[in-house]
Formats: C-alpha cells, structure tokens, sequence
C-alpha cells in the first residue's frame, strides 16, 4: 500500500538521508538546521504578497483575483456562545483553501536563493530545513552565513523566525574523525 499523502516530505527525507550517506561513508559531518517561522501563514502581509507576486510576472488580471481573494475578510473568536468583535484581516494566508499554501510557497520561496554553494535548503509548507556536509569550519560559516540572509530576509518580510522552536542536529560518523562541535549557529 502506498500513501501519498506525505510523499512530499518524505521525499525530501530520502534526499536528505542520501546526503547523510555520502557523509557517512566519505567520514564528513553535516549540520542540520531546522527553522521555525512564527505563526507563517497568519504573518504573511498582503500588500508586500501582492508585490512579490507582481515582480514575479503575474498577470495584473490574476493578481487583481488574488487581491480580491485576500482582501475584504473579517474575523472573530468564538468561545462557547460569546464572540469578540468583528476585526478586518490584514494579514494571513487562509489555511484552509488551495490557494493559501501555494502563496505562503510564493512568498517565503525565494529563501532557497539565500543559501551558498554547498548549503541546502529544502521547504515543504512552512517547514524549513538547511543543511550542510562539511569536513572543515568554511562550511559551517557558510551555513552561518545562510542563516544570516534568511533572518535578514525574514525581518524585511515580517516574517520572524521563532528561534526558540529552531533546532540543530549535528551528525558526526566517526569518533576518530575531527568534529565541530565548538561550532554553534545563531539566529539574529
């Protein structure tokens, strides 16, 4: 039986495990580097979502329906029979249609340009991963780097990393080989 329901991320799981074998076998390290935006798809700002979209070459005709599809919406919290006031909406992507991931995609896709030679960067809806293979402390500053563009980035786009949700894995094949473990990565 096959599912393909996950076959995304799990495709990227094979990608990254064929890397990590590679490592593995020619004895290098890899840093894996694991981001987390804050609340991604509420925080993604409708006007500067329209002006990327138009500096991607979207047609002023489909970029007037997504304005439209955006704007115009209203939103309250229900707690048993309360509600709160009726508040506009001017930020967000909705979660719950096709479209709103396939914008937060658009908007958040040009990380991938971020990242240095030998610095990988892979995205599935607002799941973030970097990572690199490395045998000396150049590739570790290049991923420092890495991550000093994306957190750039995401400030500029009101997109802020939550750094207490972000994570490092640090995958060394052999005791005997040197490892950096006096390496460590900072976010902003």
């Amino acid at each position: 039986m096959v599912f393909l329901s996950r076959k995304s991320t799990s495709t990227q799981l094979l990608e990254c495990c064929a890397d990590l074998n590679v490592a593995m076998n020619t004895h290098d390290n890899i840093d894996i580097v694991y981001l987390d935006f804050s609340k991604a798809f509420d925080s993604v700002v409708h006007s500067k979502l329209i002006a990327k979209l138009s500096c991607c070459g979207i047609n002023h005709v489909l970029l007037s329906w997504i304005g439209s599809f955006l704007s115009n919406r209203f939103q309250c919290v229900k707690i048993d029979k309360s509600y709160s006031s009726i508040l506009p909406v001017i930020s967000r992507v909705p979660q719950g249609s096709v479209l709103g991931p396939l914008l937060y995609i658009l908007y958040v896709n040009v990380t991938c340009t971020l990242s240095p030679a030998g610095v990988t960067i892979k995205l599935f809806a607002d799941d973030n991963k970097l990572y690199t293979v490395f045998s000396d402390k150049i590739s570790a500053r290049c991923l420092e780097n890495c991550l000093t563009a994306i957190f750039d980035w995401s400030e500029y786009w009101q997109l802020n990393l939550s750094s207490s949700k972000c994570s490092v894995i640090r995958i060394t094949p052999d005791a005997q080989h040197p490892t950096n473990n006096e390496i460590e990565y900072y976010i902003g």
